[in-house]
């Protein structure tokens, strides 16, 4: 049996460091796993909730398609003033009226090199996916810290060791 894993990044930026770790996700993931990398972020219109019926925008109809079509999905996101940038707190709004979040398990990576660790976007994040009554896969939300400076010509990851452990922390699983 194939898992089919959706991984949406949360940043509009040329060069992305969250973007740059998907793409390196894609690459690591194992046998009987494959992914679809969603592509989408910057043409879904803004959420309006009288828009929010079919026909829905193409757009909007494209993601919730491919998170219908996805087993899980895996998260990446850097914050942006203290919460989620806005782009992508759009694309989940996009999916409240939607039924295809919900139930279905998902986690994020927290790639932030800052000192806080982008963990108020990562709150905002959580509270997010609650309304949808997702599956929060506490041991696969981690943050592995991504230095800019380790992405590659080709866009992936340079320096992705998993035997590195010391890179590796736990998020805290509730500040609320």
């Amino acid at each position: 049996m194939t898992t089919r894993l959706l991984l949406i990044g949360g940043s509009l930026r040329t060069g992305s460091v969250n973007a740059a770790v998907l793409r390196t996700a894609a690459t690591l993931a194992p046998d009987g796993v494959t992914t679809d990398i969603y592509e989408g972020i910057e043409t879904l219109p803004y959420f309006d909730p009288d828009a929010d019926h079919d026909p829905l925008p193409p757009a909007v109809a494209s993601l919730r398609a491919s998170i219908a079509a996805a087993d899980a999905v895996l998260f990446c996101t850097p914050e942006y003033a203290g919460a989620l940038p806005g782009a992508f707190k759009n694309l989940l709004d996009w999916t409240v009226g939607g039924e295809e979040m919900y139930h279905k398990p998902v986690a994020w990576i927290n790639a932030s090199t800052a000192p806080a660790g982008a963990v108020n976007a990562h709150a905002s994040l959580r509270t997010v996916l609650g309304y949808l009554s997702t599956q929060i896969v506490e041991a696969a939300c981690v943050a592995i810290p991504v230095p800019r400076a380790t992405i590659g010509d080709d866009g992936l990851i340079q320096d992705c060791r998993p035997e590195r452990s010391d890179s590796y922390r736990r998020p805290p699983t509730s500040s609320m």
